[in-house]
């Protein structure tokens, strides 16, 4: 079935949370810089392994265990270390410009619900349909614009990663509510031995500690970034505002990451910013925030 949404709240988050709530955006969607900067030394799938590394040590020794079962921390670990981050870092390595990643990867939300709907055999309602139109629409004018930043290789690539995000959703939507904190901690344990085998059989020892060497204090701050910033207090202030306040009310501001993501890659990067690449982004925001709504909107219609 398709994700339940609580019914429309009259209140608005406070102004503390909803700066919160802005900053975590902020965090997430200029983290697609973040790793553009962290691959100027570190081969993709090494980054990511070391990111996850850090994620896990020392935090697994002060947060307990999630009472959720281990193969369904395993999933979830493989799902969004390797399918998620590792197929990103390896598309932001030169084949797609990290402002548009920041928008592709949002295709995750149609991922989703397109599996949820496999395994409950609901179809999808007409204003999904409209929905998915606009984003597929989106997806296209980006694909029939590839130039030396964004090829058909890095958005097939990035929607890859979508689908892996997708499938690690339906993982914690099985575990139930969990201190996502804990989750993101003992899941990075499975995350980080395949990542350091893929880096080790596909980039090579040599790649690897050149790597290492050729890192330098930015270098490590990005890492330290992706663990920290990213990781663990991205999801901790995300589900402090999810405990306290209905999902309804917190889960639009999500819409901002990709925001955050082209205007940080604009300033920082100098990634351009045609009419074509704006055009594209209305579309699958349009596409996103339709699909946000057509429950509200439903519910409207038959009241």
């Amino acid at each position: 079935m398709s994700p339940v949404v609580p019914s429309l709240p009259a209140a608005a988050l406070p102004w503390r949370h909803a700066v919160l709530a802005v900053a975590v955006m902020a965090i997430w969607g200029s983290n697609f810089v973040v790793m553009k900067a962290g691959l100027a030394h570190l081969p993709p799938l090494f980054f990511a392994a070391l990111r996850f590394l850090f994620v896990v040590a020392p935090v697994i020794f002060f947060v307990k265990r999630p009472a959720v079962r281990w193969r369904d921390l395993a999933a979830y670990g493989v799902l969004i270390g390797v399918g998620q981050f590792g197929i990103l870092f390896f598309a932001l390595d030169g084949y797609i410009s990290p402002g548009l990643a920041s928008l592709v990867i949002q295709t995750q939300v149609f991922f989703t619900i397109g599996l949820a709907m496999m395994l409950s055999g609901e179809r999808l309602r007409p204003l999904q349909w409209v929905a998915l139109a606009l984003a597929a629409a989106g997806l296209v004018v980006i694909a029939r614009h590839t130039d030396a930043q964004t090829s058909v290789t890095g958005l097939l690539l990035t929607l890859a990663a979508a689908a892996s995000w997708a499938c690690a959703n339906i993982v914690t939507q099985r575990a139930g509510r969990v201190d996502m904190v804990a989750y993101v901690v003992w899941s990075a344990l499975f995350a980080v031995p395949p990542l350091f085998a893929l880096a080790f059989a596909l980039e090579g020892p040599a790649a690897m500690w050149r790597g290492l060497q050729e890192a330098d204090a930015a270098t490590w701050g990005t890492v330290a970034w992706q663990s920290v910033g990213n990781s663990l207090f991205g999801y901790a202030a995300w589900g402090w505002l999810l405990a306290r306040h209905p999902a309804a009310l917190v889960s639009p501001m999500a819409l901002l990451v990709p925001v955050f993501g082209l205007a940080s890659s604009a300033l920082w990067l100098g990634e351009d910013m045609p009419f074509w690449k704006l055009a594209a982004t209305a579309l699958v925001l349009g596409g996103l925030a339709l699909n946000l709504a057509a429950p509200f909107l439903r519910r409207r219609a038959q009241s």
